[in-house]
């Protein structure tokens, strides 16, 4: 009975090995194709990580709003829900001192926080986008970030003209995809 039991904690745990092998081959993968450089990649996930830390700091914005930030090339994405047009414009306001950040899209909405059924249908229309986004082969579909709120798509990358207005036209054309937001930088 103990061996039995060992074997299968054995093999849970290589399981997860396994899992982590994937994953972080896929982040390999991910990020020898981007166009930013290794650098550039390092410091957006350090300027999400500043920024978030900074709007969190703010007894207010961690109380009441539901705010996230994406960075792509030092240009900064925000969006979720606040109650208020103040507190949109003080999450602004908190990260404006972070290193790195070029720009700041806010398209943070004045609303209630959204629940969990519209994060999970947020989460379809992003797999369900990024899945369009494979399949076309006139565009690099690991040079395009897709973030969906309150289904809104937003589409953020390095892009030709060609490739953004591609990228668009797919995601306008998938059910349940209220909105296109581009926050394109174009090469």
């Amino acid at each position: 009975m103990l061996q039995k039991l060992i074997i299968i904690i054995s093999l849970l745990i290589l399981q997860g090995c396994a899992a982590a092998i994937v994953a972080g081959t896929a982040g390999a993968v991910s990020a020898a194709t981007d166009r930013r450089t290794l650098g550039t990649q390092i410091d957006d996930n350090n300027i999400e990580i500043k920024a978030t830390l900074e709007i969190k700091g703010q007894p207010q914005l961690a109380k009441f709003a539901n705010i996230s930030v994406v960075s792509l090339n030092g240009v900064v994405l925000l969006i979720g829900q606040t109650p208020t047009d103040e507190m949109r414009t003080a999450a602004e306001r908190a990260i404006k001192d972070v290193a790195g950040i070029v720009k700041v899209h806010n398209q943070i909405r004045i609303g209630s926080n959204v629940g969990i059924s519209t994060r999970t249908h947020d989460s379809w229309l992003t797999s369900k986008v990024k899945t369009r986004l494979l399949t076309e082969e006139s565009i690099s579909a690991n040079d395009i970030k897709v973030i969906t709120e309150n289904g809104e798509v937003f589409l953020m990358g390095l892009v030709s003209d060609q490739e953004a207005n591609t990228a668009v036209d797919l995601a306008r054309n998938i059910s349940g995809v209220v909105k296109v937001i581009k926050v394109f930088e174009y090469l």
